[in-house]
């Protein structure tokens, strides 16, 4: 079985926050996308103020990696003011 990992994170942004957490996190995809693990890394929005990433990982070490890297920091302490609500996170792993 494969040991690749699925993640997809919702992001509710306080609306006065929200165009600064989306750049933020357009900021961070090009590195996100080269890092070592990282197979895919999806910035998504849905039109009622929340944002979600699509996130594919070689596996779990790979995704604790990417929440140590130093660019990534800061924006997960801005989330402690910008959010409305904690990140929504599920993680999966292909069944099939």
């Amino acid at each position: 079985m494969s040991t690749t990992l699925f993640v997809f994170a919702k992001i509710t942004p306080k609306p006065k926050h929200f165009d600064e957490a989306k750049q933020a996190i357009l900021n961070i995809a090009p590195a996100t996308r080269d890092e070592c693990g990282c197979i895919e890394f999806i910035l998504l929005e849905d039109g009622d103020g929340n944002l979600c990433l699509h996130e594919e990982w070689t596996d779990e070490l790979a995704l604790q990696a990417h929440y140590e890297m130093d660019y990534v920091k800061p924006i997960f302490k801005a989330y402690e003011s910008w959010l409305m609500q904690p990140v929504e996170v599920m993680k999966m792993k292909k069944v099939c």
